[in-house]
C-alpha cells in the first residue's frame, strides 16, 4: 500500500513556518489565550497540505527540553496544526510548574517536526535513525519522534520499553503484547534555531 508523503518544504518555506510558530508562541505569552493571533492566511500549498507537526522548545545553553507537543493527525493543514502546536507547547503537562515565560524566549531554541502520514509498522521493521514511532495497547498511545533514538543511541528494544515506561505509563515489557499496534511516520525537521534571530 503506498502512503502520501509531504510536499517539500523549500527554504522559504522553513522560514516561514518557523516564524508563524513564534508569532503564535510571543502573542499567547503577551496577550494570554484568549484572542487570536491575526496572522493571514497563506497561499503557499506547501501550508495548505494535511501534515501533522510537534513544536519542540530547549534551553539555548543546556538544551534541556522546555517543551515538545504536537499531533500525529494529518486531518488539517499544516498551517492550523503548527499554530495549534505553538499553542500547545507552552501548556506541555511536563512543565506547568515552571511554564515558558515571554523573558524565557531569548534562551530558547525552537524547532518543528512535521509529521508524513502515519503507516502500519511491526515492532522491528521501522528505521531507528528515519522514523518516528507511535504505539497503542488497549486505551493508551504514545510516541517517540525520530530524533529520541538518534540522540540517546538506544536499540529498539531500548526505545519501545522507554516508551511503555515513559509515555504510555506502562510495564517495560508492554510492547510485546500480541494486541500492540505499532506505527512508523517519517519527519521534516525545520531548525533548531534561536527563537530570537
Amino acid at each position: 500500500m503506498h502512503y502520501n508523503t509531504l510536499v517539500a518544504l523549500s527554504s522559504p518555506t522553513r522560514v516561514a513556518l518557523l516564524d508563524l510558530a513564534r508569532t503564535v508562541i510571543r502573542h499567547r505569552l503577551t496577550n494570554g489565550f484568549v484572542t487570536e493571533p491575526e496572522i493571514p492566511s497563506p497561499t503557499d500549498p506547501a501550508f495548505l497540505q494535511h501534515a501533522g507537526s510537534f513544536v519542540s522548545l530547549h534551553d539555548l545553553q543546556t538544551h534541556r527540553l522546555r517543551g515538545c507537543v504536537g499531533r500525529l493527525d494529518t486531518g488539517i493543514t499544516l498551517f492550523e496544526c503548527i499554530k495549534h502546536s505553538a499553542t500547545s507547547v507552552l501548556k506541555d503537562p511536563r512543565f506547568l510548574d515552571r511554564p515558558v515565560t515571554l523573558d524565557e524566549l531569548p534562551r530558547l531554541l525552537i524547532e518543528i517536526s512535521v509529521i508524513s502520514p502515519l503507516r502500519p509498522c511491526t515492532a522491528t521493521d521501522f528505521d531507528l535513525e528515519t522514523d518516528g514511532i507511535y504505539l497503542t495497547i488497549g486505551e493508551r498511545s504514545g510516541c517517540f519522534l525520530p530524533q529520541v533514538a538518534r540522540e540517546t543511541g538506544w536499540t529498539r528494544p531500548e526505545l519501545l520499553t522507554r516508551l511503555c515506561l515513559e509515555k504510555l505509563n506502562l510495564p517495560p515489557t508492554a510492547w510485546q503484547d500480541p494486541n500492540a499496534q505499532f506505527h512508523a511516520f517519517a519527519t521534516e525537521l525545520i531548525g533548531p534555531e534561536p527563537f530570537v534571530p
